[in-house]
């Protein structure tokens, strides 16, 4: 005759031996984590790629000159102005790009340092010499800065339009 203890010690065996083919070893476990962290990190890297190709192409292209007459860009300005205006604004960002359009990464934008004008490539450098024959005379003012700071280095210029 058996106990009843001795009994009930014979059927948690069974019982685990059954989980354990649902359930992972802590091995398995660790091995498991470790292939969902990989895939993680490869699909970061895929992204962080891309981003990356995506904003050279953007500098490529914003370093062409856009061909924009000085009378449609006096245009598309008024429209972006009075927007601003009705919303009771006195200043709208009227251009974000890479600090990489710059021939010092942003340096002097971040510094603001006077000629910091000089270091715009590409259509920044246009929109600035738009403000300088057009705005500029009518009292606006122009300021950029850098708006983002990813890992601590200059990204994003704004470029701000001012009328107070």
């Amino acid at each position: 005759m058996t106990s009843p203890m001795s009994h009930a010690e014979t059927h948690v065996p069974e019982k685990l031996d059954n989980l354990s083919i649902l359930l992972p070893t802590a091995k398995q476990a660790i091995e498991k984590l470790a292939l969902a962290e990989a895939r993680k990190a490869d699909e970061a890297e895929r992204h962080r790629a891309a981003a990356e190709a995506e904003k050279k192409a953007l500098v490529e292209q914003l370093k062409k000159p856009v061909g924009v007459s000085d009378e449609e860009l006096s245009k598309r300005a008024a429209v972006i102005i009075e927007r601003a205006i009705e919303s009771g604004l006195t200043e709208v960002q009227v251009f974000r790009f890479p600090s990489d359009l710059c021939t010092d990464r942003g340096r002097a934008i971040n510094q603001q340092e006077r000629g910091w004008e000089t270091t715009l490539t590409g259509l920044p450098k246009e929109l600035y010499g738009f403000w300088k024959r057009h705005l500029q005379p009518l009292g606006y003012k122009l300021q950029a800065q850098i708006v983002e700071f990813p890992d601590g280095i200059p990204g994003d210029v704004g470029l701000t339009l001012k009328w107070l």
